[in-house]
């Protein structure tokens, strides 16, 4: 469903061709045109509307008519060349496969020649012509600049981030630490804002902060990724895999880059990314500014009369960065992100949800609605609950309940027993003790009950109860030395040792 929603809005909102929304979101170009028709006819537009969650839009877009008996299933060509291109596997093999999925479908020869014409415009070779405000092509630089550690002398390496408008060959360069999702992430809330706005398409190499699958067909957008770009209302089209041509302009920028700024700069030294990148900013100036051989005007005049005027407005706030998981809800209607914990509405509890998470927020989502949004909690251990997630008295899940927990515990023996009603009582809710019940309950797989009831008594004892406590105990094997052999540590008397009436009489003094 996050595919039709992209579509949608590559369509509607941004305006882009059905083609380049193809590529962007790695479906063929009728199925792009068949969601824009279905929405269309549907009386849909954009923004969606907020109540419409993915099970509606599939129902919406999806009807299921009546077959037609009289059509032909065509066959898809990009899963037919797929196909070809593994092992063993002959034309005439996936025609079998697609005749026996499709016993009225076309006969062997028409088969091939469909295939055969199909195939004849795979590799067309042709200059490329870039539109104003289209697109901008962006990668890392294999040539890598330096900086040198103040306090070791080391010298590392670091990365150098190019980007480069189609239309002006208007480029942006920085240094970054490496090619990790939030040094790229960085890089391009920078560069738009040197830019001044953004392009329509963002054309990437494979990288895997960018692309978590790489494929030629059905490229991975990474979430966080696809998200900066919808922020600035872009859409994501990477190269294909081991096809230069298709980032040709970016691999000459990346070429100047390593001529006018990286080789201009080999005989400096810098001792911070912040020095480096100021000495990158003046030299990206000149660079731009360099009449270029083939027009005989510089990018910097290119760009204020071509790109500038056709980029997209920034947006008022600036994209924050955000980490996504998918989660399956505990029976505790809690979500882990980080060690720390956060309610949803107990209805979904063993659903999978999608965890959007920032510096300052967590964010779940229940196929495409949010349902629960709390602070980020800073530390480990702790949990966020909002009564309106609580389950009533009659709850619907009445399976987990502080007294079906207790009845087990009591079958490990009275300690165990003791240590969960221990561990319930101290939760403001008995329901925020049921994760650590249920590690009690695993530790009961590893151990036997005798150990487990030792290990039980020891944290009574100890007055922790947590499951960490016993988890330790048991690992380290305390649990096999009786309670009462312990010994008592006591402090002895001596000049060095100043008391607890030394601090008594200097808070008095004070």
């Amino acid at each position: 469903m996050n595919k039709i929603r992209e579509v949608l809005r590559l369509k509607w909102s941004v305006g882009l061709p059905n083609r380049a929304i193809a590529r962007s979101c790695g479906v063929a170009v009728g199925t792009v045109s068949a969601y824009v028709s279905q929405a269309g006819k549907a009386g849909l537009t954009w923004p969606l509307p907020a109540d419409l969650d993915d099970g509606a839009l599939e129902a919406l877009l999806h009807p299921r008519p009546a077959a037609d008996a009289g059509a032909r299933a065509y066959p898809i060509w990009t899963d037919v060349h797929r196909e070809l291109q593994k092992p063993a596997v002959t034309l005439q093999l996936v025609w079998l496969e697609y005749l026996a999925a499709n016993p009225d479908g076309y006969r062997y020869s028409q088969f091939c020649e469909l295939y055969r014409r199909w195939a004849r415009r795979l590799n067309p070779t042709m200059r490329q012509h870039h539109r104003v405000g289209e697109a901008t092509f962006i990668d890392f630089s294999g040539k890598k600049p330096t900086i040198v550690d103040a306090r070791t002398g080391e010298v590392c390496e670091v990365e150098l981030f190019v980007a480069v408008l189609g239309a002006s060959s208007y480029v942006y360069a920085e240094a970054c630490e490496s090619q990790t999702l939030p040094d790229w992430v960085g890089a391009h809330v920078r560069m738009v804002e040197y830019f001044g706005g953004s392009t329509r398409l963002w054309i990437p190499d494979n990288l895997t902060a960018g692309v978590r699958q790489a494929d030629r067909y059905e490229a991975g957008i990474n979430r966080t990724y696809e998200e900066l770009a919808r922020h600035y209302g872009a859409a994501v089209i990477p190269a294909r895999v081991r096809r230069p041509r298709d980032k040709a302009k970016c691999e000459a920028a990346v070429l100047h880059a390593q001529r006018w700024i990286l080789a201009r700069l080999r005989n400096r030294t810098f001792f911070s990314l912040a020095e480096l990148n100021a000495a990158i900013r003046e030299l990206l100036v000149d660079l731009n500014q360099r009449p270029m051989r083939i027009f005989g005007v510089s990018r910097t005049a290119r760009f204020e009369d071509l790109d500038r005027p056709a980029l997209l407005p920034l947006p008022t706030t600036r994209y924050e960065l955000a980490h996504w998981k998918r989660a399956t809800v505990n029976i505790d209607y809690h979500v882990e992100v980080e060690r720390n914990y956060y309610s949803v509405p107990y209805a979904l509890i063993h659903e999978v949800v999608d965890v959007r998470f920032t510096q300052s927020t967590v964010e779940v989502l229940h196929r495409g609605r949010r349902v629960a949004s709390h602070p980020r909690l800073r530390g480990r251990g702790h949990a966020s609950t909002l009564p309106e997630h609580m389950p009533s008295s009659h709850r619907a899940h009445a399976d987990w309940t502080p007294s079906r927990i207790l009845r087990w515990a009591a079958q490990s023996g009275p300690s165990v027993q003791a240590l969960v009603a221990r561990i319930l009582e101290e939760r403001p809710h008995p329901e925020q003790g049921y994760r650590a019940a249920l590690g009690l309950i695993r530790l009961g797989e590893r151990y036997d009950a005798e150990r487990l009831n030792a290990a039980a008594a020891r944290a009574l004892a100890l007055r922790s109860a947590r499951y960490q406590t016993v988890k330790h105990i048991l690992a380290t094997g305390i649990d096999r030395v009786p309670l009462a052999d312990e010994p008592v540590t006591t402090l002895s008397t001596h000049d060095n040792i100043r008391g607890a009436d030394f601090y008594a009489a200097k808070e008095a003094r004070c």
